[in-house]
């Protein structure tokens, strides 16, 4: 398959180039190409999320009141 070449502007530049039919005249996979965009934005994400550990707790550790049998939910 012959594919003209673009410059930056999106001009033709006149020249072709061939590429292989083995590789861009496939169908595409639908579900292949869903996860690779999911994985792509997950990547994008900040990932600034953290939880407290033992060193960063101020305060008393102990338990605030029992787990069973005070009414609340």
């Amino acid at each position: 398959m012959k594919v003209a070449v673009l410059d930056v502007k999106g001009k033709e530049t006149g020249r072709k180039v061939d590429l292989s039919d083995a590789v861009y005249k496939i169908e595409p996979n639908k579900h292949a190409i869903y996860l690779d965009v999911k994985q792509y934005m997950a990547h994008q994400r900040q990932g600034t999320h953290s939880a407290k550990e033992r060193a960063d707790i101020v305060g008393s550790t102990r338990k605030i009141k029992k787990q069973k049998g005070t009414g609340t939910a």
